[in-house]
């Protein structure tokens, strides 16, 4: 099948792939004064009573808002909001299909942070919780930063739901190959918001270090278009920088075939056909390949095995081993807006991962991680990502 035709087809004969459906119908003129005047007037007053009861009165509770820019979208780039949009429902159709969350897309024409940060503020009363989508980095760091006060949880999912997805892999992975997650170190391709966000979590780092449990490995090497972040590099912006106290011990230079050599995992999140089976080689034995990047993966999993490869993952539906995020995010999104947590903390992020990981009982060489496709996922998930929140106190 040409996917790409055939979606096109698809979007123009749907015209959008979601819409408002009634939870009750209106008939009768008893239904009428039920559901608009003058009976909406008591929760009305509800709500301005107590401000809490709009959960309990309204849509809040199982909504949440899918909110992009633009500037980041799959392999495409800056497209801008109009372009974003057919992605942003698709992202609501999937809140929906595993997690039966509602979700609408909010796509901003504008790329500045203070118009982002002042957008999503003022339309939090109706949602329980906001997904970043899309958002280039370093202004996504920003953004989700600033809005982490607002009462409800604020997720970019290019970030974390990207890192949790990869860290229950990881964790399959190394058992599969016979080797302690303690001891790996790890080579990351690409230092925008996936990148960053794996890095940290992989080295209880940053945000994740208030964790009740964390996983680190033994070193992880950061690159990105211009090879490896090393501290004598005038060219890093702030999270790259601040990137150095987690990342490259030795502070070693280069690029990233140098970067390789002797290690036990490569994830990459940036650009396809950067790798071969000779760079492989040169990686210590039973390497685990994660290349991510979308749609053409950094090395094929056909070469990477060539090259001695003992697992490969792809972001890839039709490939093995897909390391996706709809693993995560609906379950994550699920598990805070039942607990009403007000933010989505590390210890809700490390229990999503585990709980992803632990899903798979017996993983395989030929599977890391559940399919994508698994519905019940996501209800996992939401578990323990509930319990975590309340156990935190998010």
């Amino acid at each position: 099948m040409d996917y790409f035709k055939e979606s096109l087809n698809l979007h123009k004969r749907l015209r959008g792939k979601i819409r408002v459906g009634l939870k009750m119908d209106v008939r009768t003129k008893d239904d009428l004064s039920l559901v608009y005047s003058p009976g909406v007037a008591e929760p009305c007053k509800e709500i301005a009573k107590n401000p809490e009861s709009v959960w309990d009165y309204t849509i809040k509770s199982n909504t949440v808002a899918i909110v992009s820019d633009g500037s980041a979208v799959l392999g495409l780039g800056n497209i801008g909001a109009h372009a974003s949009i057919p992605v942003m429902e698709g992202k609501a159709m999937l809140f929906k299909r595993f997690a039966a969350i509602n979700a609408f897309p909010i796509c901003i024409d504008s790329q500045d942070p203070d118009k982002i940060v002042e957008t999503v503020k003022m339309i939090a009363p109706v949602f329980g919780g906001v997904n970043l989508e899309d958002i280039a980095a370093p202004r996504s760091f920003e953004v989700e930063r600033r809005l982490q006060d607002i009462g409800i949880p604020v997720f970019h999912d290019d970030q974390h739901g990207t890192a949790v997805v990869v860290l229950a892999a990881l964790v399959n992975a190394a058992k599969v190959v016979g080797k302690s997650i303690f001891n790996l170190k790890v080579v990351i391709n690409g230092a925008g918001a996936a990148g960053i966000a794996i890095a940290q979590l992989l080295m209880c780092e940053a945000a994740y270090n208030d964790a009740e449990e964390c996983v680190s490995v033994k070193q992880v090497i950061l690159c990105d278009s211009k090879g490896i972040i090393h501290s004598e590099r005038t060219d890093l912006n702030g999270m790259k920088k601040e990137a150095l106290r987690y990342s490259n011990p030795q502070d070693i230079k280069g690029g990233l075939k140098d970067a390789i050599k002797g290690a036990d995992v490569f994830i990459g999140v940036s650009q396809g056909d950067l790798l071969n089976r000779e760079d492989i080689k040169t990686m210590a034995s039973d390497s685990i390949i994660f290349a991510l990047a979308n749609p053409i993966p950094e090395i094929m999993p056909e070469e990477a095995y060539a090259g001695g490869a003992a697992i490969v993952g792809t972001g890839r539906s039709d490939l093995p081993n897909q390391v996706n995020n709809v693993l995560g995010f609906p379950g994550i999104f699920r598990g805070a807006l039942d607990a009403r947590a007000k933010r989505i903390n590390s210890s809700m992020k490390l229990a999503a991962a585990f709980a992803i990981a632990d899903y798979l009982k017996k993983p395989s060489r030929e599977q890391v991680i559940a399919a994508t496709l698994d519905e019940h996922v996501a209800w996992k998930v939401a578990k323990a990502v509930k319990d975590a929140a309340i156990r935190s106190g998010a």
